[in-house]
């Protein structure tokens, strides 16, 4: 006997609801608050049904993941499934119904129709899971850090206009950066050109000697003479110092965060099976990668690599009536704008370095952009196929690993 579990989730409750082949019902849908006993009881309500029992749920954000973890552990096979998945299932009504009991009793019905599909939740997801929430916490504190540094170089443009151009450096692996580092020290354009050309040689050299950049006296002379020609609108005031002193700290200490982020990312992801083969693609680096492997997830829950596009919503859309027919659609969007972004910073990159001979993914983009398409076209069309490269690359990286085991 099938006993088809759908568990309806919302915050701190969900909605149980259990059904059999047929439509039998045999639990009407009840509610279970996420509290240890109540969930240990759910738990071995569960496992005492008679037969084999599969437990689905929504992939909501966070709260599934107390329900999700004490059946697992208790046993249970636990299934969670996008959203959008069972939004889609069943609409065969004319009444719009939308309770939590409803949604109960639709989800045990998907699960019912999807049963030999249904991929269990291993102890691998959890890692996927942490690499998830560690690309969301990214994704934030970069934004925090676009707006930290815009700020400031707002308010140097009015005290010290262009001294974010004054070096080309690379960011270093704390998340610091020569310029604002400067800037701390020479916050205003009077700190260099009033006190002479020998005294703030002289500073810049010890600046550097503490930082630890390399000193270049042309350098200094360079900046003191570019200084005599720029126009400050804000006077060298304490007010305005304090200002854009407090900015920088609060973009270094979002710059370091970033970084911790990412490092951590990269070793995480370095524990999962295919992170070497991601890691190779053209592109793709140690923040890309992660990134592409913590929105992706497991490639085995696609079942071609038509799904994998469909879920970035990289696909073409289609809108055909009667006679009709569109042949050129927008991409439908429907999946997950994270991982569209990811792809295109991967497109973006293979844009800077050039196309590369075996890369048949950088090649097609090129092809694409010396046809004039406009830029969504072929950026689009270039993270289309770069999927469909990176669904195949992974699922033989994936077989030929179970073959070694076996």
């Amino acid at each position: 006997m099938l006993n088809a579990v759908g568990i309806d989730v919302s915050k701190g409750r969900s909605t149980v609801a259990v059904l059999q082949p047929g439509g039998v019902i045999v639990h009407k849908p009840f509610d279970v608050t996420h509290k240890s006993k109540d969930l240990h009881d759910l738990a071995q309500y569960l496992g005492s049904l008679e037969g084999d029992t599969r437990v689905v749920m929504e992939n909501t954000g966070r709260y599934h993941e107390p329900i999700r973890n004490t059946l697992s552990e208790a046993g249970l096979f636990v299934c969670t499934v996008n959203p959008h998945l069972i939004k889609n299932y069943g609409n065969n009504t004319i009444r719009k119904v939308k309770t939590d009991s409803a949604d109960a009793k639709k989800i045990a019905r998907y699960t019912l129709d999807n049963w030999a599909e249904l991929r269990e939740y291993t102890s691998m997801d959890t890692t996927r899971t942490q690499l998830k929430t560690l690309n969301s916490q990214f994704s934030f504190f970069m934004k925090q850090k676009t707006a930290a540094k815009t700020n400031l170089i707002a308010l140097l443009d009015a005290t010290y206009p262009g001294v974010n151009k004054l070096f080309d450096s690379p960011v270093r692996a704390d998340g610091s950066e020569k310029w604002v580092d400067f800037a701390y020290s020479f916050w205003h354009v009077d700190c260099v050109r009033k006190a002479g050309i020998k005294a703030f040689t002289d500073r810049y050299q010890r600046f550097c000697k503490h930082h630890g950049y390399e000193f270049q006296e042309s350098k200094a002379k360079n900046i003191y003479k570019d200084s005599k020609d720029l126009i400050a609108t804000l006077p060298k005031d304490t007010v305005y110092k304090e200002l854009i002193q407090e900015s920088i700290r609060q973009l270094n200490l979002v710059s370091e965060n970033v970084e911790h982020i990412r490092k951590a990312m990269n070793e995480l992801a370095s524990t999962l099976p295919e992170y070497d083969t991601v890691m190779n693609m053209y592109g793709v680096g140690p923040t890309f990668g992660p990134q592409l492997i913590a929105e992706i997830g497991d490639i085995s829950r696609f079942q071609h690599r038509e799904a994998l596009t469909a879920y970035a919503g990289v696909d073409p859309g289609k809108n055909d009536s009667g006679q009709e027919v569109h042949t050129s659609s927008h991409a439908s969007k429907c999946g997950s704008s994270r991982l569209r972004h990811t792809l295109f910073q991967i497109m973006s990159a293979m844009l800077q370095n050039g196309a590369k001979e075996d890369d048949a993914v950088s090649r097609f983009l090129f092809k694409k952009k010396a046809e004039n398409k406009p830029y969504l076209v072929y950026m689009t069309a270039g993270a289309n196929k770069f999927l469909r490269v990176y669904y195949g690359k992974v699922k033989e990286c994936l077989h030929g690993q179970e073959h070694t085991k076996q």
